[in-house]
This record gives structure tokens, sequence and C-alpha cells, in this order.
């Protein structure tokens, strides 16, 4: 007759509750050596910049279809689209259609510059903008202090470089 195998029942792990899990792994992070300054500083976690745009259909059209970034919200007011926002990756812009109150022909991008990091290849996010229509300020360039990037305006002006994380 075949020796009948004693089955093992293991007891389950018991689940801590959230509180003390997020208390242990924060016991066991190395505490910084240096005391913050007092009084606290600022320290922020993201920044999302927001453009007042000419046409904010041709500026979604760009944003989405030369960058590629994805809508992830838009707002109307009585059934005209007024603004949305725009996502890549984690970061978000804002783009909201100018009503004109400081007048028509008030330039827009003059002394403001955007800039962004990712881990993807410049030359090939590049490429791909100018195959989409996009027009650089400036090819993929290695800088003095190392990092490669690139240039674009968007159709007001705005001015994003675009620069690889090294």
């Amino acid at each position: 007759m075949p020796v009948k195998k004693k089955r093992v029942r293991r007891r389950k792990p018991t689940k801590r509750p959230r509180k003390v899990r997020r208390a242990r792994r924060a016991a066991a992070r190395p505490r910084a050596s240096v005391a913050r300054r007092q009084p606290e500083t600022l320290r922020l976690r993201a920044c999302s910049p927001g453009y007042t745009v000419n046409d904010i259909a041709k500026s979604v059209a760009w944003y989405r279809d030369v960058l590629g970034f994805v809508v992830v919200d838009r707002w109307e007011r009585d059934g005209k689209l007024m603004g949305v926002t725009v996502r890549a990756g984690a970061v978000d812009f804002y783009l909201t259609q100018d009503d004109w109150r400081k007048g028509r022909d008030r330039a827009k991008g003059e002394g403001f510059r955007i800039y962004c990091t990712t881990s993807q290849s410049v030359e090939a996010l590049a490429a791909a903008i100018k195959e989409r229509g996009g027009v650089l300020l400036h090819e993929p360039q290695t800088e003095p202090w190392g990092e490669r990037d690139f240039a674009l305006a968007d159709p007001d002006g705005f001015k994003i470089t675009i620069s690889q994380a090294v």
C-alpha cells in the first residue's frame, strides 16, 4: 500500500495594519545627518505650468499631436472649450483660452522657459517631434554641464527645453 503523505498546514502570516507597516518602513530609513533649517523652508513635490493661449484648439492639437501629451481634463463654459489639462508622464500642463481682457496684442512666452527632464532618448524624442511637424529651436546637444537637451516653442512662443536625465 502506498504511503500517505501527511499534509502540513502552514499558518498564514497575519497582516499588520497599514500604520504599523508604514512606521516600520520609516524607522528603517536612514535619517538625514543634517538637521533641517528652521524655520522650515518650502519643499515642493511637483510643478505644473499654466499657459494662457491665443487659440486653445490649436494649442491642444500641438501639445497632443506634436509633443505627445495626453488630454486628461477639459473644461468648458457655455459649451465652449476654455481649457484643458494635458499630461506627459507625471507632468501636467494647464492650457487656458485667453479672454483678451489684457489686449489681443500682448506678447506671450517672453522671458519664460520650462525645463523638463525625461529618461527617454532626446535624439529619438526630437526626431519624432520633427516627424510630427514640430520645429526645434535647437537640435539635441550636450550642454557644458554634461546633459543632453533640445528646445522648442509652442504656438504662442512658450519655450520648452527637454533634457535627458543622466
